[in-house]
C-alpha cells in the first residue's frame, strides 16, 4: 500500500491515457493524478475510431503470453461495463456481424478472438450470400463496440469524481514534467517526437461517419473494407497507409471507401454523410509498455512508464495495457529502483 502522497502525471488524454489515469486513481485514491494533454475528447485520435473490439492477428506485445493477457483483460473490462447500468453512458454495446473474403481464408480467422468471444464461428453457405459478391470464406462473431464519443467523457467524469485533475498544456520534453514522482507516457503518435522513437510509425486511416440507423450489424470485406454501426453513426472505412503522415482527407481514398462499402452493403447508397475524418494510427512493434528512468536537464532522476504504439487498436486494448502499466507504476511508487539512463 502506498501511504505517502505521490504525484503522478499521465501524458495524453486519448482512451489509453484516460483509462490508465482512472484505473490508477481507482486503485490508489491517495495518489495525486493529473492528466496533461493538448487535445481532449472529440479532438483526439480515439474519437475517429469505430471502436470495435477486433484486434489484428499481428498485434504484438513483448511476449505472446503478455499480448494474450492484455486482450483478455481488455475484453472482460469492457464486458463488465456493457453488463452494467452504466453501459449506455459509457458507450459500450454488443454487436454481431461478419468478416468476409473472396480470396484468403486467413482473413476470417483470429487467434485472439476465437477462444475469447461468446460466438466466433465459420459462416455457412447461405450467410456467404448475405452481401453481394463472390465470397468464399467468412466468419460470424459477436463482440463489443466502445464508442469514444461517449466513453471518453464518461472516463473523464469518473476520474474527476475521484479527485483526478485535468490540465490542458503542450508538453515538448520530459523536462516540462520533472516535478512529478512518475510520468505515465500515453502520448500515442506524439511519442515519436517526445521519445525520439524511430520504431513508432504512422499508419494513416480515413473513414466516413454516416447516418444509417437501419445498419445493425458490422461487415468486413477484402481490402480493408469495413462497415461498423455505432450509437449515432455508422463508420465506413477504410485504408491502412504505412508511413504516411498525411492528415487531410484524400478525395481518392474517399471515392474508393465509398465504392467498396456500397458494393458490400448496397443500401448505404442512401446514407447521409455526416463527416469524413482522417488520422494517423501510432504503430509500433512491439507495443511499448515498459519502465524507464531518465535524468532531466535539471539533474532530476525522472521515472517514466511508457504506454504507446497501439496502432489502430488503442480502443481495443487500452484496459489491458493500462492494467499492465498501472502494475509497473505501482512498482515505481512502491519504492523499487530502476536503472537510470542519462537523457535529454
Amino acid at each position: 500500500m502506498m501511504t505517502e502522497l505521490k504525484r503522478v502525471c499521465v501524458l495524453g488524454a486519448g482512451i489509453v491515457g484516460m483509462t490508465t489515469a482512472l484505473m490508477l486513481k481507482e486503485k490508489h485514491a491517495e495518489v495525486d493524478v493529473t492528466v496533461i494533454a493538448d487535445k481532449f475528447e472529440q479532438d483526439t485520435l480515439s474519437d475517429v475510431a469505430a471502436g470495435i473490439f477486433r484486434p489484428s492477428t499481428s498485434f504484438k506485445g513483448p511476449t505472446p503470453e503478455i499480448t494474450k493477457q492484455w486482450l483478455v483483460d481488455a475484453y472482460h473490462h469492457y464486458k463488465a461495463i456493457q453488463d452494467s447500468k452504466e453501459a449506455a453512458e459509457a458507450g459500450v454495446q454488443e454487436v454481431s456481424g461478419y468478416v468476409l473474403s473472396s480470396k484468403h481464408p486467413e482473413v476470417t480467422k483470429n487467434q485472439f478472438l476465437e477462444g475469447l468471444l461468446p460466438v466466433y464461428r465459420p459462416a455457412d453457405e447461405l450467410e456467404l450470400k448475405i452481401c453481394p459478391g463472390n465470397w468464399k470464406y467468412g466468419a460470424f462473431f459477436t463482440t463489443l463496440v466502445i464508442e469514444s464519443r461517449y466513453h471518453l467523457p464518461w472516463l473523464r467524469k469518473k476520474f474527476e469524481m475521484l479527485g483526478g485533475k485535468i490540465m490542458k498544456k503542450t508538453i515538448d520534453s520530459f523536462n516540462d514534467v520533472n516535478d512529478y514522482d512518475l510520468v505515465m507516457n500515453c502520448t500515442g503518435f506524439g511519442a515519436k517526437k517526445l521519445c525520439l522513437d524511430h520504431d513508432l510509425v504512422p499508419i494513416r486511416g480515413q473513414v466516413f461517419k454516416v447516418k444509417a440507423p437501419w445498419v445493425k450489424m458490422f461487415f468486413y470485406g477484402d481490402y480493408d473494407t469495413y462497415i461498423i454501426p455505432g450509437i449515432d453513426y455508422v463508420t465506413l472505412g477504410g485504408c491502412r497507409q504505412y508511413d504516411s503522415f498525411k492528415q487531410e482527407v484524400d478525395k481518392y481514398d474517399s471515392a474508393s471507401i465509398w465504392e467498396r462499402c456500397v458494393e458490400l452493403l448496397p443500401n448505404l447508397e442512401s446514407a447521409e454523410i455526416v463527416k469524413e475524418v482522417a488520422g494517423l494510427r501510432p504503430h509500433r512493434t512491439p507495443v511499448r509498455v515498459e519502465r524507464e528512468a531518465i535524468v532531466t536537464s535539471g539533474g532530476k532522476h525522472l521515472q517514466i512508464v511508457h504506454q504507446y504504439g497501439h496502432g489502430g487498436y488503442g480502443v481495443t486494448t487500452a484496459p489491458g495495457t493500462a492494467k499492465y502499466a498501472v502494475k509497473l507504476a505501482e512498482d515505481v511508487l512502491g519504492g523499487q529502483r530502476s536503472k537510470v539512463h542519462a537523457k535529454l
